[in-house]
């Protein structure tokens, strides 16, 4: 942590991840939920901040949707979504009156209700903090890494699917990352073909391998490549852990891989 950081609500957090996209509908919300999940069955204790204020999706994933904030001397209690009370979340969605109620605001109060959820959330210890971020490189952006930057964040993990477009996109994302000095942990291709739950054949709808070519020219580690699974998208829209309940999945070793990858680097950095 830097020396200028106030101690405040992130003095326990061991580690800061950023999930950053060039461009909407390619998943971070789904990867950031099974990112989560997934230290959590490795034993960690971790918090999700979900910035994204026009589309705040991971209360619903995490089957925590209508839950009430609650103050505590030092800020916003987040909310826990499992018994153990390993992982915790605070999102915008929980500050709307009706699920269905759009945020319409511009962007300096976007801002301050970023940096107040940066500084008046009381997560207590937590091994990994994970941010999930809007699309796009906007001022939203820079208020979350301004606002985090104090506190030495691990980096950025960039998601994209296969398809040219995308990629692209997300190559914009990697040069503003590289603009503010913010570390790219590496980047996860989505969506990146269909395993067929009957014959196992794997169909190639939105192209295949773009995000890992990208990785290669860019210099950026490839973290994996997360098929298109039914079982993780009804585990999703039903609020259920799939990590734990799926583990014969097509993604699921895809995710464990990803995962295993950021558990190596962060005990490499402490060892």
């Amino acid at each position: 942590m830097d020396a200028s950081a106030e101690p405040g609500n992130l003095a326990g957090v061991r580690h800061i991840i950023l999930v950053l996209s060039g461009k909407g509908g390619v998943g971070k919300s789904t990867i950031s939920t099974e990112l989560a999940l997934a230290l959590r069955h490795a034993g960690k204790k971790v918090g999700i901040l979900d910035v994204d204020l026009c589309g705040p999706s991971i209360p619903r994933m995490l089957r925590a949707q209508g839950r009430a904030v609650h103050q505590c001397d030092s800020g916003w209690v987040p909310i826990f979504v499992d018994q153990e009370q390993s992982v915790s979340l605070m999102s915008v969605g929980f500050l709307l009156e009706k699920p269905d109620q759009a945020v319409v605001w511009r962007g300096p109060k976007k801002n301050a209700l970023i940096k107040q959820f940066v500084s008046d959330v009381a997560w207590g210890q937590l091994d990994y903090l994970i941010v999930d971020t809007p699309p796009g490189t906007s001022d939203e952006h820079m208020a979350a890494v301004d606002a985090l930057r104090p506190y030495s964040p691990l980096g950025a993990l960039l998601v994209t699917t296969p398809q040219a477009v995308s990629v692209g996109d997300v190559r914009r994302e990697l040069t503003f990352c590289r603009k503010i000095g913010l570390r790219v942990i590496g980047i996860v291709e989505n969506m990146s073909g269909f395993v067929c739950p009957h014959c196992t054949e794997c169909t190639n709808i939105f192209s295949r391998g773009g995000g890992e070519e990208l990785a290669r020219h860019t210099g950026v580690p490839f973290l994996g490549s997360v098929p298109l699974d039914p079982q993780l998208t009804r585990s999703l829209e039903e609020g259920r852990d799939f990590i734990q309940e799926f583990p014969q999945s097509p993604a699921f070793p895809a995710l464990s891989a990803i995962v295993q990858k950021i558990l190596n680097e962060t005990s490499a950095q402490h060892s």
